[in-house]
């Protein structure tokens, strides 16, 4: 959508200043400096917009030649206005369209517009390829057509019109390097799509931080050196000084951008590692997250000789919610249970949902302690139960050990007692309910 609005712009003014040099009555209706825009500049901008609508996805092969051929005839048009001001010729192509006869070559180009109409012409040609040489030979050329045009730019906001030694005669126009700033954006959003500037439309890490950095590079060194000029312009500064600080102040806005994308990457890898720890559905940790943390929780308590206890909770008749219910309502419930658990744990102990119905609590804590929230969750599925209109039943089974103070029992050994005190319990209540 951006492409598209940057290329009915640019077709646009091409054509206002092409038709204006055909009509005087329009040419009257303009500002002054619309003839400062070339009528054979005008058409190569016109005929560059157009072969990009060509080139659209899902083009029919015709549409796609056509496009092609434009950029051709951009080339060659260009390429004819670079020959005459290497070697002092007129080819005869200034005057094909109506020109102003205030200057020695009226319908002359500036040389740096048709070295950036060249090396479009060349993106046009090859826009779409993927092929390994012929794209990497696009990812150039557009490489080199924006660099044209940055410094088309730079000339033209700092001043320096004479340029490659072009005359005032033959100086960019406003609305050439208005034209040729959309047609640099969108040249290098379609290579986007299929070369090496790819990776800005990706989703990995690497993506989302060229996405971050790319403007704030594109934008700092001319604000820096707008500012410098501004400072000289103005007498607030000598030039030496205007230049020593926009000097210090790229140190250290570049310094300021190396901490943020250092703040984000570590964002981003936390994420990374959050989803590949966390069970989805729930956002506990998964089994790989909770043996991955509680073996810490575990070294440590053992280093530091302190109690460590297991909770392993159990939910019963999950599978005949499933089968009677549907597996929508089954989620709810292990999402219900996850919550629970997350009100009734300290912020430093582990909490995993380990298996399709089984979650473990585990933490340094002693056996009271455990005991404790055992009871208190029992309670609380208890009080849930007593909801009106309760879809399925609040249960589940508990069971909880402690290895003691001094032994060096591993987590698969607390796990395996605590999943056999779990089955006691679970035995238990269903005899009672016999």
């Amino acid at each position: 959508m951006v492409q598209r609005g940057c290329l009915a712009i640019a077709m646009a003014l091409a054509s206002v200043i092409l038709t204006a040099w055909f009509v005087p009555q329009l040419a009257r209706s303009l500002p002054a400096v619309w003839s400062v825009m070339k009528p054979n500049t005008a058409l190569l901008a016109l005929c560059s917009a157009v072969s990009f609508v060509c080139s659209q996805p899902k083009q029919p092969r015709r549409m796609m030649l056509t496009g092609q051929l434009l950029g051709v005839f951009v080339g060659l048009m260009a390429g004819a206005v670079i020959v005459e001001y290497i070697f002092d010729v007129s080819l005869r192509i200034d005057t094909l369209l109506p020109v102003s006869r205030l200057y020695g070559v009226p319908g002359r180009m500036s040389p740096q517009s048709a070295i950036s109409f060249a090396l479009l012409s060349v993106v046009l040609f090859f826009l779409r390829e993927r092929k390994r040489v012929t794209s990497v030979v696009a990812d150039v050329f557009v490489c080199a057509f924006c660099m044209m045009v940055l410094i088309s730019a730079s000339g033209f906001l700092y001043g320096a019109l004479h340029l490659f030694g072009m005359s005032m005669a033959n100086r960019t126009a406003p609305q050439t390097l208005i034209c040729l700033i959309l047609l640099a954006f969108v040249a290098f959003g379609r290579r986007a799509e299929f070369g090496a500037f790819s990776v800005l439309l990706g989703t990995g890490i690497g993506s989302r931080i060229a996405r971050l950095a790319f403007p704030i590079v594109l934008i700092l060194p001319f604000a820096l050196e707008a500012a410098r000029g501004a400072a000289v312009r103005f007498r607030l500064l000598g030039v030496e000084y205007a230049t020593a600080v926009a000097t210090a102040m790229a140190v250290f806005l570049a310094f300021a951008l190396i901490l943020v994308l250092a703040w984000r990457i570590d964002g981003l890898e936390r994420e990374i590692r959050d989803l590949s720890l966390r069970d989805e559905l729930t956002f506990l940790y998964n089994r790989r997250g909770f043996y991955l943390l509680a073996e810490q929780a575990l070294r440590l308590a053992q280093r530091s000789g302190t109690p460590f206890s297991v909770l392993f909770v159990d939910l019963d008749n999950l599978k005949q919610i499933n089968d009677t219910l549907g597996h929508e309502v089954g989620s709810e419930f292990l999402c219900e249970v996850s919550e629970l658990l997350r009100s009734f744990v300290r912020r430093t102990d582990v909490v995993g949902r380990v298996g399709g119905d089984e979650f473990v609590i585990a933490g340094q804590s002693s056996e009271s302690a455990m005991e404790n929230v055992a009871q208190r969750l029992e309670q609380a599925a208890e009080q849930r139960n007593r909801e009106p209109g309760r879809k399925y039943p609040f249960s589940f089974s508990l069971g909880h050990v402690t290895s003691p103070e001094g032994e060096r029992e591993s987590l698969e050994d607390l796990l395996h007692r605590a999943d056999g005190a779990m089955y006691t319990t679970k035995r238990r209540k269903k005899a009672q309910q016999v």
